[in-house]
């Protein structure tokens, strides 16, 4: 048995606001996946990963005991494969912020769930909505809290456009144009990220009134433009609206910045070269970039590595 591929997902927009009130919006990245095997099942990589899996069987009965009219799955056949050493073979960098349990949550819900909700249906509101509630709730073994959102890009691998709470599409994005200067980009920080922690300073901070406002008054709005922006194909806007999150991010969210980039984060707003922002919680993995000319910001960022997801 080799399941389909499921691939890694960016949160171009919206992490931390989302559950806020912001727009987000996620497009899958084809260069990273994962699928289910049941072959080669004695390396250390595939004994890590079915161990991993028996700890979410369990959450999953627990799941389907307690929500039977959400989701039900198959748990006599996924059982018997997790017993045969079945493990998730996958090349997504963990603790990275692209979704690497995500495109787990997705291969297990495709090949296990009862009743399920494909990609072939008309993809209604409602359809998209009961998706991510589910994917909410499988995921949030990995990580306490899921918004449902990484399973949701990677199940469907379209770009995910959130509009509120109740609000999501399915959604296109403007093409890339591989001949273009501007880009946006991941910065590999070297340092294996957990989401918990992040979240929970996240929530912290909120306690405080003047973080609040912050949010509300500049975080969201800017995230919001540069959706608008890009989703328009308004390069100027994308660019002047990544500068005034990156700032905001810079000043109002140094505890998920690993300390080590907050020197090169500044530069970026300084020189022009690029942008910094967040990619998923923050606390290390990816740091998501934006450059007006990514030859300038790779010259900038010698010595780091810098992978382009999208050029324009």
């Amino acid at each position: 048995m080799k399941g389909p591929l499921f691939y890694s997902k960016i949160l171009l927009f919206g992490e931390h606001g989302i559950n806020k009130g912001s727009k987000g919006l996620a497009i899958p990245y084809n260069f990273y996946n994962g699928g289910l095997k049941v072959d080669d099942t004695e390396t250390e990589v595939a004994k890590k990963s079915n161990a991993g899996l028996r700890g979410f069987l369990g959450h999953l009965e627990q799941l389907q005991a307690e929500e039977p009219e959400l989701v039900t799955f198959d748990l006599a056949t996924l059982k018997l494969n997790v017993e045969a050493g079945m493990y998730f073979d996958s090349s997504i960098p963990q603790g990275y912020g692209i979704g690497s349990s995500g495109a787990l949550v997705a291969a297990i819900y495709d090949q296990y769930a009862n009743d399920k909700i494909t990609v072939l249906e008309n993809l209604t509101q409602e359809k998209l909505l009961k998706l991510k509630k589910i994917f909410s709730r499988m995921e949030s073994y990995f990580h306490g809290t899921s918004s449902g959102l990484d399973p949701l890009n990677s199940y469907l691998s379209l770009p995910i456009l959130i509009n509120s709470h109740d609000s999501i599409e399915a959604t296109g994005i403007p093409m890339q144009n591989l001949e273009g200067k501007g880009a946006i980009f991941l910065l590999d920080s070297g340092i294996v990220k957990e989401t918990a922690p992040m979240v929970q300073i996240f929530m912290e901070s909120l306690k405080d009134k003047g973080f609040r406002a912050m949010i509300k008054n500049q975080f969201l709005k800017y995230t919001d433009a540069s959706i608008e922006s890009f989703l328009h194909g308004d390069v100027k806007a994308l660019f002047s609206n990544t500068k005034k999150l990156s700032k905001v991010v810079y000043n109002n969210f140094k505890p998920m910045i690993p300390e080590q980039f907050h020197e090169l984060w500044q530069k970026g707003i300084e020189s022009n070269d690029y942008y910094l922002k967040l990619c998923g919680s923050g606390g290390g993995g990816y740091i998501l970039g934006f450059a007006p000319d990514i030859d300038r910001a790779k010259e900038a960022l010698s010595g780091h590595k810098v992978e382009v997801v999208y050029q324009f």
